[in-house]
């Protein structure tokens, strides 16, 4: 908490025009203290949505998270500072607030936003989440974004109920995020591509393979890189560079790029 604290504190990450910005999203990032089939340990582990196949970016490990609605979040992040609400309980609250009050007032805008949406899409308990500090913004080229990653770990809850948006659940041990054997260099053909509508074109990507019996599942993009970066605040972790990783091949269709939200 303090590390993420001490990185973000007067550091200006979140601009003026940020609540009326299109390109603005705001994500929870979640841990939790144990995983999904073993709730007796207390290893943590990364909390992931896997997006289901009626939105844009399906198949995708994300955070729960979205665009700010600006009336419903601006009421929403009021109440985050009253007691027992998430920024109420964080320790720096009262420096960010007296110390730097504009900046203060956006990140809670962002953290509502965080809240809201992971509650819409997977029934998360807002009293449930201890807020533990935000993370510094990423671009995400493809779609024009810029996320606000604000991290929190969720304390108790064990179930949730996802909407449509959400096919499930995925928890990763942070262990596991540590271990260089389980990184590969993720060689897309995005073929449905807005920009390269008349040709194909192969890129390649970092990626983290999440395997276990029961699933398989590629961490690319923008939310590995959020993962990255909190890694290396965190412990100093550092992923191998991908020319020395082993390749997995897949494909992105026009579907990835155009369907839903």
């Amino acid at each position: 908490m303090g590390v993420l604290h001490e990185e973000s504190y007067g550091k200006h990450l979140f601009p003026r025009d940020i609540a009326n910005s299109d390109t603005t999203s705001a994500v929870l990032f979640l841990l939790a203290e144990h995983c999904e089939n073993d709730r007796l340990s207390s290893e943590p582990c990364v909390v992931f949505n896997k997006r289901s196949m009626l939105v844009r970016q399906p198949g995708d490990l994300c955070f729960p998270g979205g665009r700010i609605a600006l009336h419903m979040d601006y009421y929403l992040s009021k109440l985050l500072t009253l007691p027992l609400f998430p920024l109420a309980r964080w320790p720096y609250w009262v420096q960010w607030r007296n110390s730097l009050q504009h900046e203060a007032w956006r990140m809670a805008l962002l953290i509502a936003t965080g809240l809201r949406e992971s509650l819409e899409e997977m029934r998360l308990n807002p009293f449930r989440v201890k807020f533990l500090g935000p993370l510094p913004p990423h671009n995400l080229d493809m779609f024009r974004r810029v996320i606000y990653p604000m991290v929190g770990w969720i304390k108790g809850q064990k179930h949730f109920l996802l909407n449509w948006e959400v096919e499930k659940v995925v928890y990763v041990p942070i262990r596991n995020l540590l271990n260089t054997n389980n990184y590969a260099c993720y060689r897309l053909n995005m073929k449905g591509r807005p920009e390269n509508e008349r040709h194909e074109q192969t890129q390649d990507f970092p990626c983290f393979r999440h395997e276990t019996q029961h699933e398989r599942e590629v961490l690319w993009g923008a939310t590995y890189w959020i993962v990255m970066i909190f890694l290396e605040l965190i412990v100093g972790f550092t992923p191998p560079g991908i020319e020395t990783l082993p390749v997995i091949h897949g494909s992105l269709d026009e579907s990835y790029f155009n369907r839903g939200r």
